[in-house]
């Protein structure tokens, strides 16, 4: 009588990289980078410590208290919720393997393509503004009349590129 060998291949999956729950805690209870810098992203780490400290920082200007604490509020609900985010995708790549990464690069690809510089040009001319506003060049009040043309002129853009791809 012959026996039979019988060889069973185990699959072993990955064990997750980034816990989404300390992403989560990391960036509710250290506001200012600590959950990009977690998720190994350096670089957004430090563009979130001074986003940050830029926005508390603010708060001390009188007049303008209300409008950047409406932007700090929103700005610490999205550095939460983008390092869970990140920490997911980190945890889907290690898992899944090469099939996110080449349907991440895909998306990242359509976008690099379909951007524009106006986001970056609007963003410089906003942060001349306030700077020209620190060194009372210009006064607080005036800017905080004016910031609805923000608005209109985010408005004005999406609009354009919708019109723009429908052509």
């Amino acid at each position: 009588m012959e026996e039979k060998v019988i060889v069973q291949e185990k699959i072993v999956l990955p064990k997750p990289r980034k816990s989404p729950i300390l992403a989560f805690l990391l960036s509710f209870f250290f506001p200012f980078g600590v959950g990009p810098f977690y998720n190994g992203e350096v670089t957004k780490g430090l563009v979130y410590l001074f986003i940050f400290a830029g926005l508390v920082t603010m708060q001390g200007r009188r007049g303008a208290e209300a409008f950047f604490g409406i932007l700090l509020g929103a700005f610490y609900i999205f550095q939460i919720i983008d390092s869970v985010n990140v920490a997911n995708r980190i945890n889907r790549r290690a898992l899944v393997g090469g099939e996110v990464e080449a349907e991440e690069a895909i998306v990242t690809t359509e976008a690099v393509t379909a951007g524009s510089i106006f986001w970056g040009a609007l963003l410089i001319a906003l942060g001349g503004i306030l700077l020209l506003g620190n060194f009372e060049v210009i006064s607080y009040k005036t800017i905080l009349d004016f910031w609805p043309v923000v608005v209109i002129i985010i408005g004005g853009k999406l609009i354009f590129d919708y019109l723009s791809k429908k052509d």
